[in-house]
């Protein structure tokens, strides 16, 4: 996790910084390590965070780049990973549960995306990735109880 940390923080300076082509690549890196241990972590809430920074850091920078679409794709990515990972059996409880959780992060990021760029801004799937979270179980997440 502190690599990964260290690398999301150097793109991060090098997008502040405007120099883009290093905060790609940063990005690209972290983005790799956490797809690489997203369902190994220790941790799955911090699992799941690192996938959705990871993604929503690339978005951010394709966006400032003019890259509409990429940037959804980033976003449906992000959204999609975590409810496969919510649903399916192979996952740990810990990992459906943060998966489940975090999703509902991503699902407000692609509407707002949505409405801010329209939806043909979007490559026609992006639509289809924002359907209503699930648990694990098939309830939407807005209605579970707390």
């Amino acid at each position: 996790m502190e690599l990964w940390k260290k690398t999301i923080e150097s793109a991060n300076r090098c997008f502040e910084a405007g120099r883009m082509i290093e905060a790609r690549e940063g990005y690209l890196q972290a983005l790799a390590m956490a797809q690489m241990l997203f369902d190994r972590w220790h941790d799955a809430d911090q699992a799941a965070a690192a996938l959705v920074v990871s993604l929503h850091n690339l978005a951010d920078l394709h966006l400032r780049l003019g890259q509409v679409q990429e940037a959804g794709r980033c976003l449906r990515n992000a959204h999609e990973r975590l409810l496969d990972a919510a649903q399916s059996g192979r996952s740990s409880v810990a990992l459906r549960e943060a998966a489940l959780r975090h999703s509902n992060h991503t699902y407000l990021a692609l509407m707002q995306f949505m409405a801010q760029h329209g939806h043909g801004a979007t490559d026609g799937e992006l639509l289809l990735a924002a359907s209503t979270p699930q648990n694990p179980a098939g309830v939407p997440a807005s209605r579970q109880q707390h």
